[in-house]
């Protein structure tokens, strides 16, 4: 059996240090454990002043009209249980979780829930960002989830007011009875990005790097079909689900409008899918490839070939025909070519960088860099500028490996910038770098950040 390799993340830092996932920073240097002790020493539910229950937190939604938004109100989960009529106890999780726990609501984060879909097949990661010892005993009215942000995992603290209209959650709802998890996840990252509202749109890549801090990959998947590079495409999606890695997909706006329109192919339009299984079926002596994907809706699917009502299914073994689970769950199968031309990306975000060639066996080293754009210091700008040498410089020397592994030099560099203010408000300018190869006798490089 190959050796596991090291998630990159853990190479960053020594194990306990502040800013790992066993010893986080504490995000608005709120600690979960004392202020959990306080609310149960003085008999009080607690209440996140950094994140009120009100109007600021959660935003300008722009999926609801004005007026609605000025009748939510903000519950906790066993008030709203009761208000529903629930006689039975809430409950944090309930049977481990799972993809089709949840379903989305009128925040237009789909690219978030489905991140969370896709966390859910990697129980490892999920308890890292979801502490599963926490439940609705020794009831304190206080929860907290940890994300990876930008180098250092964080610990978010959160009360568990939740937003709701006419008793009902505006945000995501649990399919599975009065089961909270996901809502409150849900809160702790609005908390990250500045409210509700500041969810809205996005790329499941985005989730994923704050659930590991792992590296990802970006595909055009039209353009990888029609280059002929299928075989690539499915090679490098197997090797991600062995892997173990998270991968998020997106389907194309109807005619360049940003609105989730539902298609006649039942796919709904700019919208964030989660790719939650790949398989090999034989259908009249030949090899289909399948890719299985998760609606965050929980519910309006692919209705093509290879969906749960498509006649292929009696055309296949009854081994191969055990895959397709016919329920109104959002989650379905769909040919490898049909995926390419019906949704316009795929993103694969892993712990380590293994996917890409399939080395489960080699070990990485990891180093980080930190700069910054100061205007007239260090902000020069593209390539075609000449201040552009005056950009954020690094030297960077890649050692041969010694061992088994010598001759095996592989690079492979991500570049992030941290937002300024909430999510939304930040501005998406593009950034990039270029290498430069210093000389030519020793693999030494210049990284130039722009």
């Amino acid at each position: 059996m190959p050796e596991e390799c090291t998630g990159i993340i853990n190479l960053r830092y020594t194990e306990g240090s502040v800013g790992t996932s066993s010893n986080p920073d504490l995000y608005n240097r709120q600690n979960y454990e004392q202020l959990k002790r306080t609310s149960l020493r003085r008999g009080s539910l607690f209440v996140d002043t950094t994140f009120p229950p009100d109007r600021n937190s959660l935003g300008e939604v722009s999926t609801m009209p004005q007026w609605q938004q000025q009748q939510v109100k903000w519950m906790r989960p066993v008030d709203i249980a009761k208000a529903m009529g629930f006689s039975g106890e809430v409950a944090f999780l309930m049977d481990g979780a799972s993809r089709k726990d949840f379903g989305q609501g009128a925040i237009a984060n789909c690219w978030f829930l489905a991140a969370i879909g896709s966390l859910t097949l990697h129980k490892g990661l999920l308890v890292q960002v979801v502490p599963t010892d926490q439940s609705f005993k020794e009831y304190a009215g206080i929860f907290h989830f940890r994300f990876w942000r930008f180098g250092r995992w964080v610990d978010v603290v959160i009360d568990d007011f939740l937003p709701t209209y006419q008793n009902q959650l505006i945000s995501v709802n649990s399919k599975t009875g009065h089961e909270y998890w996901v809502p409150l996840l849900e809160k702790a990252y609005a908390k990250l990005c500045g409210s509700y509202a500041d969810m809205h749109a996005g790329n499941p890549a985005e989730a994923f790097k704050d659930f590991c801090g792992g590296v990802f990959k970006h595909y055009q998947l039209r353009n990888q079909h029609s280059q002929n590079h299928d075989e690539e495409l499915w090679g490098c999606l197997s090797r991600a689900t062995d892997c173990k890695s998270m991968i998020g997909c997106g389907t194309f706006a109807a005619g360049g409008q940003a609105a989730n329109t539902v298609s006649r192919t039942g796919l709904v339009d700019w919208h964030a899918y989660a790719v939650t299984g790949v398989t090999e079926v034989t259908h009249r002596g030949s090899s289909v490839r399948l890719v299985r994907l998760l609606n965050p809706w929980g519910r309006q699917e692919w209705t093509g070939e290879w969906s749960d009502s498509s006649d292929l299914w009696n055309q296949v073994s009854s081994e191969d025909k055990k895959k397709c689970v016919k329920s109104e769950d959002g989650e379905f199968w769909m040919e490898l070519e049909d995926f390419c031309h019906h949704f316009n990306y795929m993103s694969i975000c892993c712990e380590n960088p293994n996917f890409i060639d399939g080395d489960l066996s080699c070990q990485w080293k990891c180093m980080s860099y930190n700069g910054s754009w100061v205007a007239g210091r260090t902000s020069g700008g593209s390539i075609g500028n000449s201040t552009y040498v005056n950009n954020p410089q690094f030297r960077i020397k890649v050692k041969a490996p010694e061992g088994d592994n010598k001759g095996k030099n592989n690079l492979l560099l991500s570049l992030m910038r941290k937002p300024v203010g909430n999510r939304r408000q930040s501005s998406q300018e593009y950034i990039s770098y270029s290498v430069f190869k210093l000389t030519d006798q020793v693999s030494t490089f210049i990284l130039n950040v722009q």
